[in-house]
């Protein structure tokens, strides 16, 4: 099991990372998810030992690892650009790290072609990797980290240079590899949807802090603040005043919320409209809206209002369209 306590590092004397901690057991693939500059990928290095911690620790089994190197930690750490060896076969990438570990001939065959055949890339031995697309080459490099069987596997926006049709084929076939070999991973990625495809568990970041933590569907159910509401794009974010007794005031008058909160009377609280939480209604009665957008998506239309509310529909209305409306509303926080 992997633990990290309490991780500090700074930049240029300013915070990067307060006090991280979280932990990865067997068999689990942990997404750090988070914006361009939340310490994602500073966080993986200091977990691979390419980077040290001003404060805290990166443990193993309950062992400090601060005084074993990089090349000692059996990590696998796998890269957007891939990282292969341009002038050698798809076998001799694989192989390298094994070289590495001077392990005898024989074996060093054997783990190549099980990799190999871990990713679906038995019959590509002797290619080489220029010759290959970038899916076919990042299947090389996640061959090349499986075959030294690390105890931990490390994923830097490893589908990022790859379009949305082969990033979601590779993310079904990463997920079942993962699984099936037991081995626990952390995934980086700032792509939500990338993110709870993948994850067991995630580990959501904003500026240098965790903010929440936990399984996909219940981040989802229950993001804690509107920050974490709008970077996942869960609906129409506002801050508005708290009434109490499950009441909260909003532009379109006081509005009955369908979650609790610790505010107090009068104070600014986070609410969360979600897509699903916009009901038309007939005959004109409840809210009033006009539609402002109406942009085509591959399951029906996102229809934007002018208030900034969304929804989607089978069937696009009309630009400028007065609709009639009700609303659920959910207090974050």
């Amino acid at each position: 099991m992997l633990e990290l306590i309490d991780i500090h590092k700074t930049y240029e004397n300013q915070p990067l990372l307060s006090g991280i901690s979280f932990t990865v057991e067997t068999g689990e693939t942990v997404c750090l998810l988070g914006a361009s500059g939340s310490g994602k990928s500073t966080l993986l290095r200091i977990i691979a030992g390419l980077e040290h911690p001003e404060s805290g620790q990166v443990q193993w089994n309950g062992v400090n690892l601060a005084s074993m190197p990089a090349h000692q930690r059996n990590f696998g750490l796998v890269f957007q650009d891939y990282a292969l060896f341009p002038h050698l076969t798809v076998a001799e990438n694989v192989a390298f790290g094994l070289k590495m570990q001077n392990l005898p001939q024989d074996e060093i065959e054997l783990r190549v072609t099980s990799s190999l055949e871990q990713v679906n890339l038995s019959g590509f031995a002797n290619r080489h990797v220029t010759d290959l697309s970038g899916g076919e080459q990042q299947r090389v490099a996640l061959a090349r980290a499986l075959a030294p069987r690390p105890r931990l596997l490390m994923f830097d926006e490893p589908l990022g240079a790859l379009d949305r049709t082969l990033k979601d084929h590779l993310l079904e076939e990463l997920r079942n590899i993962l699984h099936e070999s037991s081995v626990p991973a952390i995934y980086v990625t700032h792509d939500q949807e990338e993110a709870f495809a993948i994850a067991d568990r995630i580990v959501l970041l904003h500026e240098g802090q965790i903010v929440q933590a936990g399984k996909p569907a219940e981040v989802f159910a229950r993001p804690v603040s509107g920050w974490v509401a709008g970077f996942l794009g869960l609906g129409k974010v506002n801050e508005r005043r708290w009434l109490g007794g499950g009441r909260v005031e909003t532009s379109f008058g006081m509005l009955e919320v369908n979650r609790e909160t610790e505010a107090g009377r009068g104070e600014s609280v986070a609410l969360l409209i979600r897509p699903e939480g916009v009901k038309l209604t007939e005959n004109g009665t409840g809210l009033k809206g006009r539609v402002a957008d109406v942009l085509f998506q591959k399951n029906g239309y996102r229809v934007t209002l002018e208030n900034g509310l969304y929804f989607y529909a089978l069937t696009p209305p009309q630009v400028g369209k007065e609709l009639s409306f009700t609303l659920e509303v959910e207090c974050l926080g």
